[in-house]
């Protein structure tokens, strides 16, 4: 088949895919799935092989992050449970005070916090934002809506075990490691900048309370202290003292860091070596967890949390999954010597090409994950050929990827409504939130390019 033919069929794949899940409203699974057949039919690979290709780019995902995702996942269902987030926020009200909440709130959610399911995190987190947003003068809620938007979808794509940052990582085959350091390089002055610039823009007179929150009893009611399934075992033992909570959760993820170093540095020792690999470090983290659960609230609550947990990992893991079909019959397909021949270290800001890709997937389709990994899919064939890091495209596709959150966003709707803001309101403090920070975070990325 004729290159020109491969990119037509892939451009119609994409469209495909996109009107399946905004217009029709398929499940996005089943619609990258029905994808991914059409492509590899329709670029000549066959029956045989397409099936193949399938079923392979979905089995080698789930063998590199599958086990992430799901210890991730399960850690942060205990914490829920443990109450540890509005402990937290207690905590760095305490600490930071009301001028600089914002900056911290933000900063921890969007890399402590995000093992935590983040429409449970959201639904626990967007209350305790509302109620301190409240006191903090007219423009309060503004800036707490804004500071929770920007670390929520931040947290997702630049932090791991955000789901976005798995599903980048194992996608573009970039060590979790290195994706986690340079990922902290990328989201941490991203969060300050961002909401900095956020917050010069509403003391300028960019939010009218009048017009843009709504009436405190038309905001959707609080969610009960725990959030959903939680057990209310707590509340009869003395809860632990916060770095006991997350002592595990931290252990593990300097752990990873630590075999990301020695890597960088060619030292090598068995014994880091195997308790540094993600899988490994995250067990570990899981283990001490559930310990943790254990002595505080119970054995019961602990297997409750942890088949919430569960249930909330199914549809994420079939997503990454699918995501790897997808760049699997791509790269069978040739999409990647096809596109090679373009696209090269020396094509005019390739990683601002990357970005602007990523943008264009996430208008269309308006979720942030399902944006990423379809980025990500179509962009790991031609990866070799760009002559660049694959960490730095795994991060300008998820920087990418947050751009202009919209009406389509589930995220948007649950801010909207628990933030207590009018739909022109979560618009500002959402969509244009957001997007400052997509913008922002290709400072970094591209300052990074330079000495990678």
């Amino acid at each position: 088949m004729s290159d020109t033919a491969t990119l037509i069929n892939t451009g119609v794949t994409v469209a495909a895919i996109v009107v399946l899940i905004v217009r029709f409203r398929l499940n996005p699974v089943i619609a990258l799935v029905l994808g991914s057949c059409y492509l590899g039919l329709s670029t000549g690979l066959g029956v045989g092989k397409t099936v193949e290709e399938i079923t392979t780019g979905f089995g080698d995902v789930m063998a590199e992050i599958g086990l992430l995702i799901a210890f991730g996942v399960l850690i942060g269902a205990i914490l829920r449970d443990l109450r540890a987030i509005e402990r937290l926020v207690d905590k760095l009200l305490t600490v930071f005070g009301p001028r600089r909440i914002p900056y911290a709130m933000a900063l921890t959610i969007a890399t402590v916090l995000q093992s935590i399911f983040l429409d449970v995190l959201l639904v626990i987190s967007g209350p305790l934002a509302r109620g301190i947003g409240k006191r903090l003068g007219p423009r309060g809620v503004a800036r707490m809506a804004t500071a929770l938007a920007i670390a929520l979808e931040c947290g997702i794509v630049f932090t791991v075990p955000g789901v976005g940052a798995l599903a980048l990582a194992g996608l573009l085959h970039v060590p979790l490691g290195k994706y986690l350091l340079f990922g902290l390089v990328v989201i941490i002055p991203t969060v300050t900048i961002a909401i900095a610039i956020m917050s010069v823009l509403f003391a300028r007179g960019w939010w009218d309370p009048a017009k843009d929150e709504m009436a405190d009893e038309a905001v959707a009611p609080e969610a009960p202290r725990g959030g959903p399934g939680t057990v209310a075992a707590l509340d009869l033992r003395k809860p632990p003292a916060l770095p006991v909570v997350f002592s595990p959760l931290l252990g593990a993820l300097v752990l990873i860091a630590t075999g990301a170093v020695a890597e960088m540095l060619a030292w090598s020792n068995p014994v880091v070596a195997f308790l540094s690999s993600p899988v490994v470090a995250l067990l570990l983290g899981l283990v001490g967890t559930c310990l943790i659960g254990r002595r505080y609230m119970g054995q019961p609550a602990v297997e409750s949390a942890l088949g919430s947990g569960l249930r909330d990992s199914g549809q994420i893991l079939l997503l990454n999954g699918v995501g790897g079909c997808l760049a699997a019959v791509l790269a069978a397909a040739g999409l990647g010597d096809i596109l090679g021949k373009y696209f090269s270290a020396n094509t005019w800001a390739p990683l601002l090409l990357v970005w602007l890709m990523a943008a264009v997937l996430h208008i269309a389709v308006g979720s942030v994950t399902i944006s990423a990994i379809t980025s990500a899919g179509l962009l790991a064939p031609i990866a070799p050929s760009l002559g660049l890091d694959p960490v730095l495209i795994a991060l300008a596709a998820g920087a990418g990827s947050l751009f202009m959150v919209h009406l389509t966003s589930n995220t948007f709707w649950l801010l909207q409504s628990l933030l207590g803001q009018t739909t022109r309101g979560a618009l500002k403090t959402v969509s244009v939130g957001v997007s400052v920070a997509s913008v922002v975070a290709l400072g970094p990325i591209l300052a990074l390019n330079l000495v990678l």
